[in-house]
């Protein structure tokens, strides 16, 4: 079964799913949906549990750098028990943070355009906090 991980955004939900041995992470697709409409894109969702068979979640976690927990934290906690009562999976909070600084600064790396990192650094975002995910639990 295979882990999938989200980078959830109040307009974009970035998708990765781990290959079946819990080894590597791979972008999907980035979602769109509305945040403030109540549109979340568990469809969308559902429909790549199934064709993946994911067996669990883990869902980015972005904490302030004092450990706290602030609005866009809340909203991942949010979206955690969503998904919890929509697939009757596991859901993990990974600590995401600085993720998407990273995600953005590898992207600039490989000198992707302004306008093609837009595309993908919600995906790429959600690769890496899956990737990390992945690494500790097979340590």
């Amino acid at each position: 079964m295979k882990i999938m991980g989200l980078d959830v955004g109040s307009k974009t939900v970035g998708v990765a799913i781990s290959d079946a041995l819990g080894w590597t992470a791979q972008g999907i697709e980035t979602i769109s949906i509305n945040e403030s409409e109540g549109e979340f894109g568990l469809k969308r969702i559902g429909e790549l549990v199934t064709e993946h068979r994911v067996s669990e979640f883990v869902i980015g976690y972005p904490k302030n750098m004092n450990n706290t927990i602030g609005p866009r934290g809340e909203a991942s906690e949010y979206y955690a028990n969503l998904l919890e009562e929509e697939f009757n999976l596991p859901v993990t909070l990974w600590d995401e943070r600085l993720t998407t600084m990273a995600a953005e600064r590898t992207l600039i790396e490989a000198d992707v355009s302004r306008k093609k990192r837009k595309a993908v650094i919600d995906k790429m975002a959600a690769v890496m906090i899956l990737q990390g995910f992945l690494d500790f639990k097979n340590r």
